[in-house]
């Protein structure tokens, strides 16, 4: 466990700590996979907007439970420390005390929850599966006696639940069906979001590693990591290639290209920097997978 490790908490009222808390920069990956699975349903004819309104719902609840559960677990395994390189965490900083947390995560995910049983009504079962395995992911990211994150499978399950999970789930509930289109358009988003976690990671190797957490960063190293996120964002930009050559999507569908100068500068930035400037690559590479997920929608839809 640490102490606090942020003397200017003072003049942080309580309502900024809590959204100091949600980490309202990380939002909008959760909202990007709904985007493209909803421009699908518009795509295919069968766009439903309460199902696609209470999927982006439940994606930011998931969200922000999932950056409670980091913020709270990460406090009591030492890894907020106070040579720590990102944002404030609000329970090391003593900003909001553990148990505050702790009930504040208990709310997010009970509202998550209540949305749940609405899409499952609507989708059936499959979302029921999805619900119970969203919220496992949110906790056991940082929590429980395997905490993945700590474990270098942090990087495979962003991908897995930001990208394939978010897309085709937000597209069953509108569909009630499944098709390869709909896997294949929900890659990218998965590798842009996992790749604002290489960032992350890459930026905290070393006090992660003495802290016991072995991300894949941590084991992988600097150059590996790098290398890593190099891979993440090309293979982002071939799947819209696949859309249009494999399954006849409009050329619109290429849209996401007009991202690629954001890309290569931020290339240039991960080969480059190191340490706390990579505050400004994370952020740039959040930037990116909103535009590219938004110019996929627009492509998807027209």
């Amino acid at each position: 466990m640490t102490g606090p490790v942020n003397s200017q908490a003072a003049p942080i009222s309580r309502r900024q700590a809590w959204i100091l808390a949600a980490r309202p920069k990380t939002l909008p990956a959760a909202l990007t996979p709904v985007l493209v699975g909803t421009a699908l349903a518009i795509h295919d004819g069968v766009f439903d907007l309460l199902p696609a309104l209470a999927a982006a719902l439940g994606a930011l609840l998931l969200q922000i439970g999932s950056n409670f559960a980091n913020d709270y677990f990460d406090y009591f395994k030492g890894a907020d420390t106070p040579d720590r390189l990102g944002p404030t965490r609000v329970t090391a900083s003593g900003l909001i005390t553990p148990a505050e947390l702790r009930w504040g995560m208990v709310v997010i995910f009970g509202l998550a929850a209540l949305v749940g049983i609405y899409l499952i009504i609507v989708g059936g079962w499959p979302i029921l599966a999805v619900g119970v395995a969203s919220i496992l992911a949110a906790i056991l990211y940082t929590g429980g006696p395997f905490p993945f994150g700590y474990y270098g499978l942090g990087d495979l399950f962003v991908f897995l639940f930001f990208g394939l999970v978010a897309v085709c789930g937000t597209y069953w509930v509108q569909a009630l069906t499944l098709d390869w289109p709909v896997v294949i358009a929900a890659v990218p988003p998965g590798l842009l979001v996992t790749a604002i976690l290489v960032v992350n990671n890459l930026r905290d190797i070393e006090t992660d590693q003495r802290a016991g957490k072995y991300t894949l960063a941590v084991r992988l190293g600097r150059r590996g990591t790098r290398l890593e996120y190099t891979l993440l964002i090309g293979a982002a930009y071939l799947f819209p290639f696949i859309l249009w050559l494999v399954y006849a999507f409009h050329p619109l569908v290429l849209l996401p290209w007009l991202t690629l100068p954001l890309a290569l500068r931020l290339l240039r930035q991960i080969w480059r920097e190191e340490g706390r400037i990579l505050n400004k690559a994370l952020a740039g590479t959040a930037q990116l997978g909103l535009f590219f997920s938004l110019a996929l929608a627009i492509g998807l839809i027209f």
